[in-house]
């Protein structure tokens, strides 16, 4: 008796909370749904209208053409190897971080969150001021033969800096979250650092990771302002997807801009939906997507 009415209070305030009137209700819901629809299914509507306005056959010709293939393989090449890379190094920040004490912990959790404090577009200069003809490196680089600025080097370069945060954000909050009394439990039962990653700190985080690696397979994938200062936009040998719709568009070639942007827009599709999936999954197994 004296836990329900310890309990009534609560649930009295919790209930005078959120019990709005209907017309609240509905007019908030009104509100989300107008946004939404103006500014995301309109849009998203649009494209591929325009994409499909003049037939299928100038659609598929728009995507197979040369260049456009040519963009669509750089682009899935410069995802390729950054998503890996940020990969390993976020499970490895993400584990130093929740896990571990150590000098310089607070530095390393603010340079991770960088990226998402500078624009891209300084990113891919401060890569220019170090690797173009006239940068810090520049002269060395030419006297080897070797370019970035203005080739894949420095477009995967570009990508792997707008996608560190990604996966080491999704992980460090999940980790810490799930504290180290597994991890000790198992160092009493004998395990060494290697048992303990692989077979009860990975697990246990194991969807946060995929979460985290879609949203940064996404980014890689749409990146433009980095990518395009470190590009030179050099047609059929450096454009990515997203450039490649650009150059399209400012020549007035429309249809074939909207037919090479639909392929982004079903590319968020899909990680919208893979990204549902993961958080089913995440709340099933107890975890946390953030």
């Amino acid at each position: 008796m004296t836990t329900i009415a310890l309990q009534m209070p609560t649930a009295m305030r919790r209930k005078e909370a959120t019990d709005e009137p209907a017309w609240v209700r509905r007019t908030l819901i009104g509100v989300a749904l107008a946004f939404l629809t103006l500014f995301l299914f309109v849009p998203l509507i649009s494209v591929f209208y325009e994409a499909l306005k003049k037939g299928v056959d100038v659609y598929l010709a728009a995507i197979m053409e040369p260049d456009a293939m040519h963009a669509i393989q750089l682009t899935l090449t410069a995802a390729a190897i950054a998503v890996p890379l940020n990969l390993v190094f976020g499970l490895a920040a993400a584990w130093a971080i929740a896990k571990f004490e150590f000098w310089g912990k607070n530095l390393l959790t603010t340079l991770i969150d960088l990226p998402f404090s500078v624009s891209p577009v300084v990113s891919g200069l401060i890569y220019v001021l170090i690797f173009g003809l006239q940068g810090w490196l520049g002269p060395w680089l030419a006297e080897n033969d070797l370019k970035i600025i203005f080739a894949v080097p420095g477009i995967v370069l570009a990508t792997i800096f707008v996608t560190v945060p990604f996966i080491a954000r999704e992980l460090i909050p999940l980790m810490q979250a799930q504290g180290t009394e597994e991890e000790e439990a198992a160092v009493v039962l004998g395990a060494n650092g290697w048992q303990i990653f692989f077979r009860v700190t990975l697990p246990n985080v194991k969807w946060g990771l995929l979460y985290g690696t879609i949203l940064c397979n996404a980014r890689a994938m749409g990146e433009f302002g980095a990518v395009s200062v470190v590009s030179g936009h050099i047609r059929g040998s450096t454009n990515t997807l997203p450039l490649h719709v650009e150059i399209l568009y400012n020549e007035y070639n429309f249809a074939a801009a909207f037919a090479v942007a639909s392929l982004l827009a079903l590319l968020a599709l899909v990680t919208l939906a893979l990204k549902t999936f993961v958080e089913s999954k995440t709340r099933q197994s107890g975890g946390e997507c953030q």
